[in-house]
């Protein structure tokens, strides 16, 4: 993803509640490594099992 959209959709993402952000971080396939990689430093710990089963599904 370019980068003024990946900064747009991290601003989404850090004001989303846990189930918006599973859902972006999931559903979302234009993303780089490094980018998922700063999505997930973003993601709540205490979510983590949460985002693991919908990652598995």
């Amino acid at each position: 993803m370019e980068n003024q959209g990946f900064e747009d959709l991290k601003k989404q993402f850090a004001a989303a509640d846990v189930e918006t952000k599973i859902d972006i971080y999931v559903q979302r396939e234009d993303l780089t490594q490094d980018q998922y990689r700063e999505l997930l430093r973003m993601f709540p710990l205490n979510e983590l099992k949460r985002l693991e089963m919908a990652l598995a599904s």
